[in-house]
């Protein structure tokens, strides 16, 4: 009964917060051709503790916030509950994808990623893209 609260409570919050999370992919890829931002991606299940750990913190942050909320479209997957796309890995998890507009994946990652750690990935997923546009 406490791990059902707790997963009620934070799908709450998470999808009460200024992100707008969503958890239809094709919808995503149009929102952000739409504002011409990033996707990010993160796919969960219902009983993973580090899950629910980086979801807490580093998610929870008001610079991890404002900057998700600035460049990226913002998808929450849960393998328990959602079709996912074949073309992402769904264990172990947590797992990140940072996609380009056209659904590319520019940086995956797996596990918990505490704030400065996380912000170096959405680095690098700019600086992939700024790459790969540059060819």
């Amino acid at each position: 009964m406490k791990y059902l609260v707790s997963i009620i409570l934070f799908t709450t919050l998470l999808f009460s917060s200024d992100l707008g999370w969503s958890s239809d992919y094709e919808k995503a890829l149009i929102q952000a051709k739409k504002e011409n931002k990033f996707v990010y991606v993160l796919i969960t299940s219902d009983s993973c503790r580090w899950c629910r750990k980086f979801e807490q913190t580093t998610l929870l942050d008001m610079d991890i916030e404002d900057r998700l909320e600035e460049e990226y479209i913002t998808l929450h997957l849960s393998r328990d509950q959602h079709k996912i796309p074949g073309k992402f890995k769904t264990s172990p998890v947590p797992r990140h994808y940072f996609l380009d507009q056209k659904g590319d994946i520019l940086y995956d990652t797996l596990g918990y990623r505490d704030v400065e750690m996380f912000n170096s990935f959405m680095d690098n997923a700019k600086e992939r893209y700024i790459s790969k546009n540059r060819k």
